[in-house]
């Protein structure tokens, strides 16, 4: 499967017009991880709803199961029981730093016994709008048995070369990503091995319910083969960074596991590679419990 003329197609459908603007300073991916320390900190110390409130971009959504917008989940019940806590162990910032995410293992616990806590791994996509800082855009997870061993910290900061002026629409970009991804879900109704081998990065990370996070697109492909999972999905939304150099898209899926079908939402973060090529660097699947 070549991309070669669909990636030329959308960059003289979608080219991106920039202010001739000074650029502003690059982004580092310590503000990312800074701030999901400090949503982390809050929670503890504030609990769980009024810490979601308190950081929720105006669009922001939780999946409860399906997609919800923070302030409405949130805001609408009185509290939300238990204790949670989690560490950021995956994160990247677009250059221009007004997208940016983390991803890394959470423990929640509603009771008093080390039998009552439920170990999961979560995701996090933060959006800054250059007046209020990062806000939390997207959060959803996965619960798996509690790990064996600590994950791996993968911080990698942007590439300076992406940097580039703002755009007069900073996510003027979504046309473009609400195409690959539907591209990218055309494709898994014919192979998702091919899909896979095809559009993911070789350091992409899979999350899948009741599994810990799966590192590398080899090893993904061979968790799909072992799973025998097969994938019907629909795109539902998407944004991208005004440096066009990470972007998100979301949607909801049907997975046949093993001849048991259940459905999903899912959500992929994409980030460019050296040649400007859009690849997925993370992809989760949050199960729609009924």
């Amino acid at each position: 499967m070549k991309r070669l003329f669909f990636t030329t197609a959308l960059i003289i459908s979608y080219s991106v017009l920039t202010f001739a603007q000074q650029k502003p300073p690059i982004a580092k991916v310590a503000t990312v991880v800074s701030a999901e320390e400090a949503f982390n900190k809050l929670v503890a110390r504030k609990g769980i709803k009024d810490g979601f409130l308190a950081v929720a971009d105006p669009e922001g959504l939780v999946f409860k199961p399906n997609a919800k917008k923070i302030t409405d989940f949130y805001g609408s019940i009185d509290k939300q029981p238990g204790t949670l806590s989690w560490k950021p162990k995956f994160a990247r910032i677009s250059a221009n730093g007004d997208l940016a995410f983390t991803a890394g293992p959470y423990v929640y616990q509603n009771g008093k016994t080390d039998d009552d806590k439920v170990y999961g791994d979560y995701v996090s996509i933060w959006r800054n709008d250059g007046e209020t800082g990062l806000k939390l855009l997207i959060d959803l997870g996965i619960q798996h048995p509690e790990p064996e061993a600590e994950s791996n910290t993968d911080f990698k900061e942007p590439d300076p070369a992406k940097q580039k002026a703002p755009s007069k629409e900073p996510f003027a970009g979504k046309g473009v990503m609400l195409q690959y991804d539907n591209v990218f879900n055309s494709s898994l109704t014919k192979s998702a091995l091919a899909t896979y081998k095809e559009f993911f990065s070789a350091e992409g990370r899979y999350y899948f319910p009741g599994f810990d996070p799966i590192v590398g697109v080899d090893k993904t492909m061979k968790f799909l083969a072992n799973e025998a999972i097969q994938i019907n999905a629909t795109t539902v939304s998407a944004g991208r960074s005004t440096s066009s150099d990470l972007a998100y898209t979301y949607g909801t899926a049907r997975i046949n596991k093993g001849g048991i079908v259940s459905a999903y939402n899912y959500v992929r973060i994409w980030e460019t590679d050296s040649k400007g090529q859009w690849n997925v660097l993370l992809e989760v699947f949050s199960a729609v419990e009924k």
